[in-house]
């Protein structure tokens, strides 16, 4: 189904089965959470998806009514609800009863209960069981009128599963893709170290695979299967659920057994986790080069994971959780800045959020989770994130219905392929600090591209073969004129051919390292490089070099090249950037040369900071949201609306005032608090406008959000 977002959504998870040490969920406890939450401006709760043992604390012995005074109170307060399916956490009793569904994270080694999805969801005794609970919640719940959504499943794709019934279904895939042994032992090169097949009977299990082929086809396998699973779950819920109610899930963009846009297509809505380092972490501008993990570093990975949610279906999304308070264990204690909830709400609107929902409410007496933040700390009593959250559910209320409709523009495309950060794991082609081959290669590579236009005050989509490919590609080099693909690594002919139809019909096409080096099966190509993309780019390479240090480059492009340098050869190119160093001072870093009605700029290196922004500013001098000479701590960010006008979401994300200029006329829909005092935090007061010329005044972690007159 289609969704057509009327307003942005606002609210948390809230699970009201969590009672304090010793204390049963209380009525007058529920009362009070409910009335904090309307009066924050909350208008969607997700609940229930951790508690199998809950919905049944025996095998088939249901207690589905412990809910229903949440949904009542809810429904009262014009507050809707999420429901979420608890399948990714089984009860002991499924595990005494049926210990063959325990995961193995390497084949013949169950994995240790304890914590959360270590069932092999494929084996039939976990489907049986999964879908009778999830299916007793929704035939429970279908009619109360508080609940608009359900989510299936919890962050799915957590762990690759070794269990014999796994892999021998994985042997019948690659019969059916292969068709017999002979061709495998082909496709795959297995004559090598002699690996050769004489009978399916002989593929070993992957524990100590070191064979790249045979690694890409387990990773596509493992996230087929975790697409699979939500697909039956989805379709579970779909036939007992009302037509007007949403089905999803919520994606955890880290996981290894995980393709995204597959997993979104089957779903009504793409919901995910953004969560991200508070404090300094959302300085701009900052130098650090600190490495992402499942939480991003820096506010361009924050802005990364909004435009990444978006391309997963295309259109706008969920946030299904994100930082309350402190995130993480017991020792990592970070909560935000004054003005920081608001500003990273704000900056995933501005990128097409139409939710956004903390995890969670209340923060836990007990369990893995004791330390990480709710709204509400563990005393339950209302503190400087329930106010500064609360300002925030105004702002949204007042406004999310104008910014509903809006699209997030763009003035540059970023190709990204989960199937190039599988190869990528397994032939690592950047290092770690010790030397050793980096797994994290892919998002360290296209990361770099994606900061160097955010740091140059560009917009960005992000792009996934999924859907690129299947459009022509000069209505994508109308939509998008600049198109980055880079680490583009497992590549098959007709995917590089697209991107020099591309370029051919006006595109300019940024080509970044590793891309086109492999075929479809992530076998080197045996043609120069960038394979079937070096005649028209007027440059070649056949020698490349890791840089355990920074290597300058100078020309038309400066900074520093990192990680990685391709020597490229200019070949009827022009040089835009040459390694300043006694030996790779020889071959070009960056060159360019038009191609058809387009252009092809060939980057060989993993641009540092100062490197990937001047690329970026060269590659669009004058950016969609400029507004002149901004300071540099200011970023803006701009929507379209189907009515022709524009939404603009400014933030300062520094300690320091900074003072902008309205470039034309604006109506102000969240005014900047200005010279205010953050904390206490102060409501803004609604409408008011701006004529092209005035300035205004962002306070320290302040936000304007305007709409064009």
């Amino acid at each position: 189904m289609a969704i057509q977002h009327q307003t942005v959504r606002f609210g948390a998870a809230y699970y009201y089965e969590y009672a304090g040490p010793g204390q049963d969920p209380r009525p007058e406890t529920l009362e009070r959470d409910l009335d904090l939450m309307a009066a924050a401006g909350f208008s969607v709760i997700r609940v229930g998806e951790s508690v199998w043992s809950t919905w049944e604390p025996e095998e088939g012995s249901f207690d589905l009514d412990w809910l229903e005074p949440v949904l009542d109170g809810a429904h009262a307060r014009g507050i809707d609800v999420v429901i979420g399916t608890p399948t990714y956490a089984v009860p002991m009793w499924l595990v005494r009863r049926y210990p063959e569904i325990a995961g193995e994270d390497r084949t013949g080694h169950p994995m240790g209960w304890g914590a959360r999805q270590e069932a092999d969801f494929t084996h039939p005794a976990f489907r049986f069981h999964a879908e009778r609970i999830l299916t007793r919640i929704v035939e429970r719940y279908r009619n109360h009128p508080a609940v608009v959504a359900y989510q299936v499943d919890n962050e799915p794709g957590l762990h690759l599963l070794h269990n014999r019934g796994v892999f021998e279904r994985f042997v019948d895939h690659l019969r059916d893709t292969y068709g017999d042994v002979e061709t495998l032992n082909r496709e795959w090169g297995l004559v090598y170290w002699s690996h050769r097949l004489s009978t399916w009977a002989d593929l070993w299990t992957p524990d100590g695979n070191a064979q790249p082929q045979y690694d890409l086809a387990w990773r596509r396998f493992q996230a087929m299967l975790t697409t699979e699973m939500i697909d039956w779950q989805v379709g579970a819920v779909r036939r007992l659920a009302r037509p007007d109610q949403v089905v999803t899930t919520c994606i955890s963009y880290d996981r290894p057994a995980l393709e995204d846009a597959d997993l979104a297509s089957v779903l009504d809505v793409t919901t995910g986790n953004p969560y991200y380092a508070m404090q300094d972490g959302l300085s701009h501008p900052n130098a650090s080069q600190r490495l992402q993990y499942w939480t991003t570093n820096g506010t361009w990975a924050l802005f990364q994971s909004g435009d990444t949610m978006f391309s997963s279906r295309g259109e706008p999304f969920w946030v299904t959780e994100t930082d309350a308070q402190s995130i993480g264990g017991p020792s990592t204690n970070y909560p935000a800045y004054p003005g920081q909830w608001r500003q990273a709400a704000w900056a995933l609107v501005s990128r097409g959020a139409r939710m956004v929902e903390y995890w969670h409410w209340h923060t836990l007496h007990y369990g893995a989770e004791t330390y990480w933040g709710g709204v509400l700390p563990h005393s339950g009593v209302p503190g400087r994130a329930y106010r500064e959250i609360a300002l925030l559910g105004a702002e949204l209320a007042r406004t999310g219905g104008v910014i509903a409709d809006a699209t997030p523009d763009a003035d540059v495309a970023i190709l990204v392929s989960t199937e190039s950060r599988f190869a990528l794991a397994a032939q690592p082609p950047l290092q770690k600090a010790d030397g050793t081959g980096d797994p994290n290669s892919y998002a360290r590579i296209v990361g770099a591209f994606y900061r160097g236009a955010f740091d140059a005050g560009l917009q960005v989509r992000v792009v996934r073969p999924r859907y690129l490919f299947d459009e022509a590609p000069d209505v994508v080099a109308r939509r998008h004129p600049v198109l980055v693909a880079a680490g583009f690594y497992p590549a098959s002919d007709a995917d590089l051919d697209w991107l020099l139809r591309y370029a051919d019909a006006g595109g300019h096409l940024v080509v970044g390292p590793r891309t086109g080096y492999a075929d479809h099966e992530a076998r080197a190509r045996d043609e120069v490089q960038p394979a079937r993309l070096s005649a028209a780019a007027g440059a070649w390479y056949d020698e490349f070099n890791n840089l355990p240090d920074p290597v300058p480059v100078t020309g038309a492009l400066t900074g520093e090249a990192t990680a990685w340098a391709e020597c490229l050869v200019a070949d009827g190119a022009d040089v835009l950037a040459r390694y300043v160093h006694p030996h790779l001072g020889v071959w070009s870093a960056v060159t360019t040369r038009s191609h058809g009605a387009g252009r092809i700029t060939v980057v060989g290196t993993v641009p540092g900071v100062d490197l990937a922004r001047s690329l970026a500013a060269w590659l669009v001098p004058e950016p969609l949201a400029a507004w002149a000479d901004v300071p540099a701590s200011v970023t803006v960010h701009t929507s379209s609306r189907p009515n022709g006008t524009r939404v603009h979401v400014l933030h300062n994300w520094s300690w320091e005032a900074a003072t902008v200029t309205a470039p034309l006329d604006l109506d102000v829909l969240v005014a900047a608090r200005g010279d205010a005092p953050a904390d206490p935090p102060q409501a803004d007061a609604p409408g008011g406008s701006l004529a092209a010329g005035d300035s205004v005044t962002l306070g320290s972690w302040d936000v304007l959000v305007a709409v064009t007159r």
